[in-house]
């Protein structure tokens, strides 16, 4: 990926996404510079404000519906993609004021939506379709402001894997002096591995990928067992009172996706709350209480993370930066598989090394929308599996279109 391209120009930016987990809406406002460094063209991205604005239960109660195969219905659909447009649209709208600047000072929304079906076919790892909702043309509607969305359907479309999109952030953001792992742990892992940047040899570029479940089924069977109290596993509170069940943890490690070989993505179709049902019933049957099925959970999510990483990195990691956890249970079980398994005992949030991590998702779909708007190609093809570089995303003009234009033909 490079950006070295004619119109790179300087704009505030809004990043919107709703991850696996549906939890809410994630909408962060940047500023992001081009900075030329000797021949190349360099980006600088500056966080000016982040926020989470939880889904309303009946929004929250609509999407897990539509990522149930069997309820799934047309109208549904088209009515939940323009329900939750409006909703990603005032989104944009309170993260730009809780910045303290106008709409008019903003010149691209980048909006992931929310992912309802991403489908893969195991048998030759191919995605053959996607589906991101959230129509971006009512974001632009509502704000005013020309928005960018569907990044993932033009790099499938190009036979690519549609993620992880993360990876060009990591690329050009990143990078270190030692091999990296750049782990999300979102509903879902992925993880951008990352050569150094003296690494001249031709062949070790980044590779990513879907680990496996991440928070997935641990927010699914905490919210079970406290009957719907808890989203999640407040402090690691309850995973900490079980044992990992060994036999438990083997028969779930045979689930065919984690023998795979990258590039490879997965979502809610393969990892299911029936899956999940389907786990639970025979943990009973290895003589494990819920505790210890919560903390075999933990320990499902860590030792597939490290094992990938055993398997399919092309230089040794020597170092982990996590985002998208507030298990701290789950964090220990990281260091520990990463220590006996390269000696490796800096497992980092985000922040050590300067990023948010409850932001960093959505700074990547600012990047992303601010990338289109600049013409530049975003996909790494070394990551996602597609037979050429692509620009991503459609353009859905808002009022201040032409503006746009305008500031991007003066660049070049």
């Amino acid at each position: 990926v490079s950006t070295q391209s004619t119109g790179v120009l300087s704009m505030l930016v809004v990043g919107l996404l709703s991850g696996t987990s549906a939890d809410g809406i994630d909408a962060v406002l940047a500023k992001i510079t081009p900075e030329k460094l000797s021949t190349k063209q360099q980006l600088h991205i500056q966080q000016l404000a982040f926020d989470t604005i939880p889904w309303s239960p009946q929004h929250r109660e609509t999407i897990f519906k539509l990522f149930s195969e069997d309820q799934l219905r047309t109208k549904d659909v088209c009515t939940a993609n323009f329900e939750l447009g409006k909703c990603f649209g005032e989104a944009a709208l309170h993260i730009i004021k809780k910045a303290g600047f106008d709409p008019k000072d903003v010149s691209v929304v980048g909006s992931h939506g929310q992912t309802v079906w991403h489908d893969v076919d195991l048998s030759n790892k191919k995605v053959t379709s996607t589906l991101q909702i959230g129509e971006p043309s009512v974001i632009a509607e509502v704000t005013g402001v020309t928005t960018v969305g569907d990044f993932r359907v033009a790099d499938v479309a190009a036979s690519g894997q549609g993620a992880p999109l993360t990876s060009v952030f990591d690329w050009l953001m990143l990078r270190g002096n030692s091999w990296r792992a750049i782990q999300n742990i979102g509903g879902i892992g992925n993880v951008t591995l990352l050569p150094p940047f003296n690494d001249t040899d031709p062949h070790h570029l980044p590779i990513a990928f879907d680990t496996g479940p991440g928070n997935v089924f641990l927010d699914w069977f905490t919210e079970k067992l406290t009957k719907g109290k808890q989203h999640y596993d407040v402090d690691s509170k309850l995973s900490r009172k079980g044992i990992v069940n060994e036999n438990l943890l083997a028969f779930m490690l045979e689930n065919e996706y984690f023998k795979l070989k990258p590039p490879k993505t997965t979502g809610r179709e393969l990892f299911t709350n029936e899956l999940g049902e389907m786990w639970f019933s025979k943990s009973k049957e290895f003589g494990a209480n819920e505790y210890d099925f919560l903390a075999t959970l933990v320990e499902l999510t860590a030792v597939t993370i490290v094992t990938a990483y055993k398997q399919w990195a092309p230089g040794a990691v020597q170092q982990v930066i996590v985002g998208g956890c507030r298990n701290p249970h789950l964090m220990e079980r990281l260091r520990y598989h990463m220590q006996h398994s390269f000696g490796v005992h800096e497992v980092l949030t985000h922040e050590a090394i300067g990023i948010d991590s409850d932001a960093k998702e959505a700074l990547v779909f600012a990047l992303l929308g601010y990338l289109a708007i600049c013409g530049v190609a975003s996909n790494v093809v070394s990551c996602t599996g597609a037979k050429d570089y692509r620009v991503l995303g459609k353009i859905c003009p808002g009022r201040n279109f032409g503006e746009v234009l305008l500031k991007k033909h003066s660049t070049e």
